[in-house]
């Protein structure tokens, strides 16, 4: 039977018939194609939102993808790569597939490697349309996560991520800065 889509939006709430096993999140940014794709995929922008991991790729079909973990998340005891996986399709500044794998704990780990779609549409309007599409089969720790609330102990997910990314790039501040 194939999975259900869930169209999460950014309320990261889904209905009963919805199965949690594909994900999608959608938002718009004040920002060109350009700007989303580099704040993706460049290391010292993805350093400055969200959990604050830097994103390393290389790329290209093949290429590695390693989720760096800063300096307060290697204090509580985390490794140095939190996420890791691989390149699977880049098309700059417009599509980016990826698998992706936690490597927190060994629980984690065992659910293995997910697949994480970003696609990006310049509008005419001169925003960008940032879709999110995370297929988490077979691992419903993550999915469980990737859909969570935000709270000050670690949670808030996709939702939080893409809210906090729309917020640097629109205004220069993460939703946390005063």
């Amino acid at each position: 039977m194939p999975a259900e889509k869930t169209q999460a939006g950014l309320s990261g709430r889904a209905s009963a018939n919805e199965s949690p096993s594909t994900q999608v999140f959608e938002i718009y940014i004040k920002a060109s194609a350009q700007a989303v794709w580099e704040a993706i995929t460049n290391p010292e922008w993805s350093a400055k939102y969200g959990y604050q991991g830097s994103m390393h790729y290389e790329l290209r079909p093949g290429g590695k993808f390693e989720a760096r973990a800063n300096e307060g998340m290697r204090k509580m005891g985390l490794p140095e790569v939190i996420i890791d996986g691989e390149v699977l399709e880049s098309v700059p500044p417009r599509r980016l597939v990826q698998t992706y794998r936690w490597l927190f704990n060994e629980q984690h780990k065992a659910e293995g490697f997910t697949r994480v779609t970003f696609e990006i549409e310049q509008t005419p309007a001169g925003f960008s349309r940032l879709t999110v599409t995370h297929e988490l089969e077979g691992a419903p720790m993550m999915a469980a996560a990737t859909r969570s609330k935000f709270d000050l102990q670690g949670s808030g997910g996709w939702n939080w991520i893409l809210s906090d990314l729309k917020s640097l790039l629109e205004t220069g501040k993460i939703m946390s800065a005063s």
